[in-house]
């Protein structure tokens, strides 16, 4: 018990109770004592004091020069864009020119059925019955089901967003519905057009889309509807519903506007005219005669009309490479 009362009267050890003595009659001021100690903290607060208010000063005066750079850096950036603008207006204003050149060389040309041809390539706009097919991205993460993956080998991530391949199979199943000309939002398709995927976007002809993604296609409405969901294309769209939520929608439509595909141009081939026979030999004997194995001459133009263009109605099997061929 004494040992407990011991410890208990005298909790703090005897070294901590003189030096806290100690402490207490020091003082607890840390403030230098000396005259020497307390100049050269003098000394030392006036350097800081002099530090601090040279750096306000110069960030004051920098300051008006740093918003004239700013302001001549906002007014550099806005003249950029205003000039942007303006040789954007002037290359829509010159493709309308061209358009019209073209139209009016169409109408004016030999054969009536240039336009038509045009209208038919992609590079003319085309108006007829047709169908509309809207795909829209889900809502949500989609239902597995116990229906196949068709997207599996592909690598998709999210499987609820619209993929390139899934319009590359809607156009290629239109084609093979029987379209005779088909747009994926605004974008006309031609036998040079292209579906592919940069990052998250879909572009179509290097030109980004956003969902909704509307097809419309020329053709006997009813007939191109039933047809294209009776085949692939169709039957994929159905998949992908009912595997993650993609909706897609096909109605038939009386009436429907195509626009012209943007720089691509229609070039027709035709015959070659014919060229000069060359000149006969200088050699006695044969002066006054022909050479008696000319070379070889070009046909002459037929007098059935003129030549079939090239490649112009020739339709192609539609393929999975997202390549539209009308």
């Amino acid at each position: 018990m004494s040992l407990l009362t011991t410890v208990m009267d005298h909790s703090l050890d005897d070294g901590y109770a003189e030096a806290a003595r100690a402490r207490g009659a020091e003082g607890r001021s840390r403030l230098p004592a000396t005259a020497k100690g307390r100049l050269v903290l003098a000394l030392g607060l006036a350097l800081a004091a002099t530090v601090v208010t040279v750096g306000a000063v110069n960030t004051q005066e920098a300051a008006p020069v740093l918003a004239k750079e700013r302001d001549a850096l906002v007014s550099r950036v806005n003249d950029a864009n205003k000039a942007a603008d303006a040789l954007q207006r002037q290359v829509e204003q010159d493709r309308d020119r061209v358009e019209d050149a073209q139209a009016q060389a169409l109408q004016s040309g030999d054969d009536g059925g240039l336009a038509r041809l045009a209208a038919q390539a992609g590079t003319g706009e085309i108006t007829g019955p047709g169908v509309k097919l809207v795909i829209e991205e889900a809502s949500g993460s989609g239902g597995g089901g116990n229906v196949s993956d068709p997207r599996n080998a592909e690598g998709f991530g999210n499987k609820g967003r619209v993929q390139d391949h899934d319009l590359q199979y809607a156009v290629n199943g239109l084609w093979l519905a029987g379209a005779e000309a088909v747009s994926v939002n605004g974008q006309r398709l031609t036998a040079l057009s292209a579906i592919r995927a940069a990052g998250d976007a879909i572009l179509v002809d290097n030109r980004p889309l956003v969902p909704p993604y509307t097809l419309l296609a020329i053709g006997d409405g009813p007939r191109l509807a039933q047809a294209f969901q009776d085949n692939e294309g169709g039957h994929y769209l159905k998949v992908i519903q009912d595997s993650y939520g993609i909706r897609s929608t096909v109605s038939a439509q009386k009436s429907l506007t195509l626009p012209a595909a943007l720089g691509v141009t229609l070039r027709v081939a035709g015959t070659e005219s014919p060229t000069p026979s060359p000149a006969p030999s200088s050699a006695p004997h044969s002066s006054s005669q022909p050479p008696s194995s000319p070379t070889a001459k070009p046909k002459s133009p037929s007098s059935s009309g003129p030549s079939r263009p090239t490649g112009s109605t020739v339709k192609s099997t539609p393929s999975g490479t997202g390549a539209a061929t009308p």
